[in-house]
């Protein structure tokens, strides 16, 4: 039996209930959205397991269970007869990383979140079994669980082993801790299940915050840094370390919004990159996962405002203007934008501000359909037919 109030730390319980009641209820506004996600259900249950023990390759430990991936965009050197040391080709992704355990990650983390979700929403039990089975693969089962550390993670061959810069891998694990919190109450994620992965990330918490390679991202000025608070912050908070998460948000958070947006709603640091609208956005959802989680230990970072004006409301009200349509972007952007992930942000700011303007903008956005598409169950009000 699914829980009615679920222990989620980003997700907002209010639009969650509300979404479960209406679709309890027969609601036929959002039965097209709760289809959809079904529908992805279904083809994840065929999925997994993963483990990092998969990989061909060996991590220079020697063990199999230590976590490996390639930087992302370093490719080799065709001016030298190995190719070493690699190359920087700025939002080029190289394939070869593929067969590491990025790849892997992102499958899991993802497989995880909509089982959970459809889980939720539905009580069907086999979505929370797959899920269970699933995190039990990858942290808890002693014959393929991951060691709780990123000592390898985006490594650079011929240049370092691995690197701080790494840490932006386990953002993808940000939305799983709410997704175990939706499985509350299945009976295939038993106490002892969640005890052992509560272990696993207080473990993983202290390796983020004592080692050389957590240090070095938390020195980060981009989005780097805002995703290392995140999950820092949200780690902590899952432990039960709530002194931690509040001094990260309180001392940390309002000096990265002070200098990664300018006065008029600009982050410098991600629009000189070659994919500036995939990651203003993704900069930018940290930033609103940092005042979600602010909320919980009572932190106002939806209203922080610098004395010249810095602040979330008017970065969101810049990119909703420099990006949805009939806005042109106009800075580099090599890959096709995620506009799923800016109608979600654009969606959840609106809730948060109660502002129906950017909730119509995330209506305008390419693609996007709001009837079928994954916030309308997120971000639902009480209303409907």
């Amino acid at each position: 039996m699914t829980a009615e109030v679920p222990r989620v730390f980003l997700l907002d319980p209010r639009p969650l209930r509300a979404a479960k009641r209406r679709l309890d209820a027969g609601d036929p506004e959002l039965a097209p959205a709760l289809a959809a996600l079904r529908a992805e259900a279904d083809a994840a249950l065929a999925v997994g397991p993963f483990s990092v023990i998969d990989k061909e390759a060996t991590p220079p430990s020697g063990d199999k269970h230590d976590y490996l991936s390639l930087g992302t965009y370093w490719w080799p050197d065709p001016a030298q007869p190995d190719g070493r040391p690699y190359i920087r080709r700025d939002g080029e992704v190289n394939p070869e990383g593929h067969t590491l355990d990025n790849a892997a990650l992102r499958e899991l983390c993802a497989a995880i979140e909509t089982l959970a979700l459809a889980y939720h929403f539905s009580g069907h039990e086999p979505y929370a079994a797959h899920a269970a089975r699933l995190l039990r693969a990858w942290f808890l089962d002693e014959a393929t669980r991951m060691n709780p550390h990123l000592e390898y993670a985006q490594a650079i061959p011929g240049v370092c082993a691995g690197r701080g810069i790494g840490i932006i891998d386990t953002a993808k694990l940000v939305p799983l801790i709410d997704a175990v919190g939706l499985l509350g109450g299945a009976a295939a994620w038993t106490a002892a299940d969640h005890a052992g992965l509560t272990a696993w990330f207080r473990r993983y918490l202290r390796w983020l915050i004592e080692s050389a390679h957590g240090r070095a991202e938390a020195a980060e000025h981009n989005n780097h840094g805002t995703w290392f608070d995140v999950q820092t912050a949200l780690f902590a908070l899952f432990v039960g370390e709530e002194a931690t998460a509040r001094a990260i948000l309180r001392d940390n958070a309002p000096s990265r919004i002070a200098s990664q947006i300018e006065p008029d709603g600009r982050q410098p640091h991600e629009l000189v990159r070659t994919r500036s609208l995939s990651y203003s956005t993704m900069n930018l959802r940290g930033f609103c996962d940092l005042a979600t989680l602010g909320e919980r230990v009572g932190v106002d970072l939806w209203a922080f405002l610098t004395a010249d004006g810095r602040g979330l409301r008017q970065a969101l009200a810049w990119l909703h203007k420099a990006a949805v349509p009939p806005a042109t972007w106009d800075y580099p952007q090599i890959t096709p934008p995620d506009w799923a992930a800016l109608a979600l942000l654009l969606r959840r700011a609106a809730l948060r501000y109660d502002d129906p303007t950017l909730s119509t903008g995330a209506e305008r956005l390419p693609g996007v359909e709001a009837t079928t598409e994954r916030s309308a169950l997120l971000y639902a009000t009480h209303g409907g037919n």
